[in-house]
């Protein structure tokens, strides 16, 4: 089930350029002794896949090697957002990399790591879909801000093309209040009201919770989302039915150790989006290579 979307053109081109320059620039603080050995001549590398799972990354390894002046030949396999059976001596060739021998090595590392941590979000996140896909379930798999820090734009990348929903990019898209938020604020209700203040109509404030009663006081304070912590399967359908009769357009969170192996137990007509961290902070990587050609 390849991606239908090319959520490559959601990244603009400068900021992934300054990004991948960053990393490039973190993996040569000073001598780069190795590119002294291996010259400037021109060389090929072939790029491989040895591990199955979902193909994703490819602007960000295009962009590590455009910044070093290397070009890049994709095959045809090569399709972002598809599954690769790359098992074993089954390893399957995706692209081929033509620059000075020095560049290619400079790019090596870094463009690997991130193309192996990608489809690893994806290779995740693509599971997590094809659950809720096989139990008709309508509402949103999603991500959360459990992200690596200077990573994050990589692995919430990653949700999308494995076919999950982000849930917030970072602290300034859309209001989530916490139990720290709470505590600090005196109140669920006082803390929803000045959220509002600021936030006015363009954003929507998500209120965590940790019983039904907190809930309903976030949704009679105006919360758009309730998030259900750590609530028992059971439990969690019993409450979000309950909301859902009282405000019909309240959307409903279910989180909290939430993993795809348990997620089938969490699922409802009543539960809008369920989310896991561990879609982001607990993924396997992909096993890629790249190796110059003789």
């Amino acid at each position: 089930m390849a991606s239908p979307t090319n959520f490559e053109a959601l990244i603009p081109k400068e900021r992934l350029e300054q990004t991948v320059l960053q990393w490039i620039l973190d993996d040569i603080p000073s001598f780069d002794v190795g590119g002294l050995v291996v010259g400037t001549s021109e060389k090929e590398a072939i790029l491989w896949m040895k591990s199955p799972g979902v193909f994703a990354g490819k602007p960000f390894f295009d962009a590590v090697f455009r910044v070093l002046g290397c070009k890049i030949v994709w095959k045809a396999e090569a399709i972002e957002g598809a599954y690769l059976d790359a098992s074993g001596s089954n390893k399957i060739a995706l692209a081929t990399v033509v620059g000075p021998v020095n560049k290619i090595l400079q790019g090596e590392r870094t463009a690997l790591n991130t193309l192996s941590r990608c489809s690893g979000v994806a290779s995740a996140s693509r599971k997590a879909a094809k659950i809720a896909e096989s139990l008709a379930w309508k509402g949103y798999t999603a991500g959360t801000r459990k992200t690596t820090p200077g990573f994050r734009i990589v692995e919430k990348y990653g949700l999308l093309v494995g076919g999950v929903a982000t849930h917030r990019l970072d602290l300034s898209q859309m209001v989530m209040l916490k139990d720290n938020h709470i505590w600090a604020a005196g109140s669920i209700t006082k803390a929803v009201k000045l959220a509002r203040e600021a936030a006015g109509f363009s954003q929507k404030i998500e209120v965590e919770c940790q019983s039904k009663e907190e809930a309903l006081e976030a949704a009679r304070a105006g919360a758009d989302i309730v998030m259900l912590d750590n609530f028992e399967p059971t439990k969690l359908k019993e409450d979000a039915k309950s909301l859902k009769e009282d405000f019909p357009h309240l959307l409903i969170e279910a989180s909290g150790g939430i993993t795809v192996k348990t997620m089938a137990d969490y699922l409802s007509e009543h539960v809008d989006i369920l989310s896991q961290g561990k879609l982001t902070q607990g993924y396997s990587c992909l096993d890629y290579s790249l190796k110059i050609s003789h």
